[in-house]
């Protein structure tokens, strides 16, 4: 027998014993308000276009994109991305169908604001690739490569139509450098200071982005690779991050978040303004797939995902599990 006061003294395993204990002393929690909902709106469609690669996901119509944002905000889901999917005949080299007024996207953002207003918070992708015929996040160059400046000129007019659509937040993505300062700048000289920024700060090269490339209808040929991080490198995010705080982002974003989480985790311990990040297609399809084959118990392996998001540092996680986790917190 153990004599008494013999090793081992602490027994961190007392605060395990029962599901109430482990409840009460969680260092970190999940709560609707914690989620946003990416949703892909599509252009011509009278049903929901299923995703393929991403079960339960679908290209909304714009009815059921009005219907999918009132089941998110009646879950308590904070607010919802939304991505417009032209028609292909509508796709040319500068992505105009993305500065249309009448465009899908800002057709989405009114319909969306009418039917929910203020209760949710509605954001908008603000980048070219949904709408050129060669794929990319800007306009090109006589040579083909990817012109910076003349793709911020394009911002600027993204900016100042979705916010006239009534968005309350803009996600410029394109990793232009200068972007987020253009788009303040746009923002601001039309009237639009209460619009915010969620700055994609850190939106890495990634072969995790698969999935989401069908489900806005891409049209990339090539790679993003001169515009989105390199994957082997962590302190470029911190120098993107200082750039998009001193141009005025509001929030900041890192992207894609599981492969990243050590990333996300500097990135929280540097700022003071909140952080998302976005568990992308191929995270959702993943865990899809192997629960599909039983090699994992589903419901455990979202939650695991997303706890350790959040625990990385997370105030902010896009997830196309937003609605479905909410309905159960």
């Amino acid at each position: 027998m153990t004599a008494y006061g013999s090793f081992p003294g602490a027994r961190p395993r007392r605060l395990r014993t029962t599901p109430a204990m482990r409840r009460m002393v969680a260092e970190t929690r999940l709560h609707p308000a914690d989620l946003i909902l990416p949703a892909f709106v599509r252009e011509g469609i009278s049903e929901p276009v299923p995703i393929s690669a991403m079960p339960g996901v679908v290209q909304h119509t714009r009815d059921t994109l009005r219907k999918a944002a009132v089941e998110a905000l009646e879950a308590g889901v904070a607010g919802i991305m939304l991505f417009g999917v032209p028609e292909d005949a509508k796709k040319d080299a500068a992505g105009t169908a993305g500065t249309d007024p009448d465009g899908i996207l800002q057709v989405a953002i009114r319909d969306v604001k009418a039917e929910v207003g203020d209760e949710l918070v509605i954001m908008s992708d603000l980048c070219l690739d949904e709408y050129t015929d060669h794929g990319h996040c800007g306009v090109l160059d006589a040579e083909g490569r990817v012109d910076n400046d003349a793709t911020l000129e394009r911002y600027a007019e993204m900016a100042q139509v979705q916010a006239d659509a009534g968005v309350h937040v803009v996600g410029p993505s394109g990793m232009m450098d200068g972007q987020v300062g253009v788009v303040r700048d746009a923002l601001d000289q039309t009237g639009h200071e209460d619009v915010s920024i969620l700055a994609y700060t850190a939106k890495y090269s990634s072969a995790f982005y698969g999935p989401f490339r069908e489900a806005v209808g891409s049209s990339l040929r090539g790679d993003r690779k001169t515009y989105q991080q390199d994957p082997a490198n962590l302190r470029e995010s911190l120098r993107e991050l200082a750039l998009d705080l001193a141009e005025g982002a509001d929030m900041v974003m890192v992207k894609p978040a599981g492969p990243y989480l050590d990333v996300l985790a500097k990135v929280a311990d540097a700022v003071d303004v909140p952080v998302a990040a976005y568990q992308i297609s191929g995270e959702y399809a993943m865990v899809e797939a192997a629960a599909e084959k039983g090699w994992i118990d589903r419901d455990k392996a979202i939650l695991e995902s997303l706890l350790g998001i959040k625990r990385a540092g997370a105030s902010m996680i896009l997830t196309y599990w937003a609605t479905e986790v909410a309905q159960g917190c």
